[in-house]
């Protein structure tokens, strides 16, 4: 069922794509006196079918939360520390956290130019028990990710499907670590979502 989700919501990308070609013209003449946000760029006469120069877009950044400010990705209980207090085996609260989001619009001209694919990885590392043990250990905790399609429309406007997956563990965390285990389904469990994203503003930098 879920494969026919999937199948259904990509021949749903490539109809719009499909219906929104006669508004290329209009919505490149809208957006060139607005925001560069939300403003939709012609292909150049030069640009590549497949892979061109534009193809990537992304951002990367690295967090550090302070001593009793950890992030909790909801794998152990708050009461851990109650199970072995400073060798506590459920131990996963973290101190840095490196996320980011990669976007590859892989088609440089016709249709397909308004399709992208994303993902957006969270990378947690630490070693942390609440009220009972705070480190600056830098040990893998796991992956929280999901990854996409979308397709833009007009004015700043995208439809966007979403794939959630559960937490992935790393490492010598990655099995049962006793009774305070809250398991994989990590902040936001295993979901799927169709969306519109809208864009506005100028970024200043």
């Amino acid at each position: 069922m879920k494969r026919w989700a999937w199948i259904l919501a990509i021949l749903l990308l490539i109809s719009v794509a499909g219906a929104q070609t006669s508004s290329l013209s209009v919505a490149g003449d809208e957006g060139a006196g607005g925001s560069p946000q939300g403003s939709w760029h012609e292909a150049n006469g030069g640009e590549r079918m497949f892979f061109p120069r534009d193809m990537l877009w992304g951002w990367t950044q690295l967090d550090l939360a302070p001593p009793h400010n950890e992030v909790d990705p909801n794998l152990c209980a708050g009461n851990a520390g109650q199970y072995g207090g400073v060798n506590a085996p459920c131990s996963m609260f973290a101190r840095y956290m490196l996320s980011g989001i990669l976007e590859v619009r892989p088609f440089g001209r016709g249709p397909l130019r308004r399709f992208m694919v994303f993902g957006a990885p969270t990378f947690l590392f630490g070693k942390n028990v609440p009220k009972t043990l705070y480190t600056w250990s830098p040990d893998a905790i796991g992956i929280e990710h999901s990854w996409g399609a979308g397709i833009y429309i007009n004015k700043g406007f995208e439809f966007r499907i979403t794939q959630h997956f559960l937490f992935d563990r790393l490492g010598a965390r990655d099995t049962n670590l006793g009774p305070a285990d809250l398991g994989n389904n990590g902040p936001w469990g295993r979901y799927m979502t169709v969306g519109v994203r809208k864009t506005f503003g100028t970024r200043r930098w």
